[in-house]
């Protein structure tokens, strides 16, 4: 069965920084764009960050620009969120999320992705 498995969460101070990891098991998506989402209590999920297949490009909501960092490693089926600077508005649950190929998919947009994780919660105090 695909899975997309989410780690790295966790409670952390303001200002501090996690690495979230997603990690394809079941079968590869090393020409799948993969997205991260977050849902807030009682908020609809929102586009996080997004890079396409080869890593070449990159995409981020202007709440993270500066402060989030997504990243890839193809053979180990692994994409990353370095989140650094921290900020209670952050708080959320983490998605990470798999688009198949195509050139004129919006990123941004949760419904180009038809795999999902399960989630990580990210816990940040003031």
């Amino acid at each position: 069965q695909v899975q997309l498995v989410e780690s790295g969460g966790g409670l952390v101070q303001a200002g501090g920084s996690l690495r979230l990891s997603c990690t394809a098991s079941g079968r590869t998506f090393r020409n799948y764009a993969k997205g991260w989402f977050r849902q807030a209590p009682g908020k609809e999920r929102e586009f996080v960050a997004a890079i396409s297949w080869n890593g070449g490009t990159t995409y981020y909501t202007d709440s993270v620009k500066g402060r989030f960092t997504i990243s890839r490693d193809n053979a180990k089926n692994t994409v990353y969120l370095q989140m650094i600077s921290l900020k209670p508005e952050d708080t959320a649950v983490y998605y990470c999320a798999a688009a198949p190929p195509n050139s004129r998919a919006d990123l941004r947009m949760y419904n180009e992705y038809p795999v999902w994780g399960q989630g990580t919660q990210v816990t940040v105090s003031s």
